[in-house]
């Protein structure tokens, strides 16, 4: 028995799946969804466990739920353990709420900046772009190679994004390997 519409439907559901999956990015082995906000991602990544526990520590979930739209720098889990022994656990005590908010903003910029926005700003800047953060820091955004750019923080270290435009309901994410560092 053939039921009408049948090919119309499965067609149409098709269309969506492939529609969703290219809009899906893995992260740490774990789909981000465009529909839901940067925390619930960060949080859904397995990558990212340090800097969710940072943001709950820094009181900012409810800053990063919110409308935005904001674009993060996330540094993973490898790039935290790569600061000094101690370093985390220090600012993740209550008195050092103030540092490691400080910390965190300077990885938010306010507005949605993906891959091809941020490559048109270094353009135009001739190779360079500064970007304010919602600390009020300043990042140095750079070309390094035809599809790869670099964040320099206000220290000198140097950041390299190793997946672009994860696109949530209130910004996008740049996964980075390395934690940004403030004056």
């Amino acid at each position: 028995m053939k039921i009408p519409g049948k090919t119309l439907i499965t067609t149409l559901v098709l269309a969506a799946a492939a529609s969703w999956a290219a809009n899906t990015v893995m992260v740490g082995g774990m789909e981000m969804y465009p529909d839901k906000d940067i925390v619930a991602n960060a949080a859904n990544s397995g990558d990212h466990n340090t800097l969710v526990a940072a943001v709950k520590a820094a009181d900012l979930v409810d800053t990063l739920k919110g409308s935005g739209p904001f674009t993060v720098f996330a540094p993973t889990d490898a790039a935290f353990a790569r600061l000094p022994a101690g370093t985390v656990d220090n600012l993740l005590k209550p008195e050092n709420k103030a540092t490691l908010a400080k910390i965190l903003t300077y990885h938010v910029v306010a507005g949605k900046w993906d891959y091809d926005a941020l490559a048109k700003m270094i353009k135009k800047g001739g190779g360079m772009a500064e970007i304010k953060t919602v600390s009020g820091g300043t990042l140095t955004a750079m070309m390094n190679g035809k599809h790869n750019i670099t964040l320099k923080d206000e220290k000198g270290n140097v950041a390299n994004i190793s997946t672009y435009d994860v696109y949530q309901s209130n910004g996008v994410i740049h996964v980075i390997d390395r934690v940004l560092m403030p004056n």
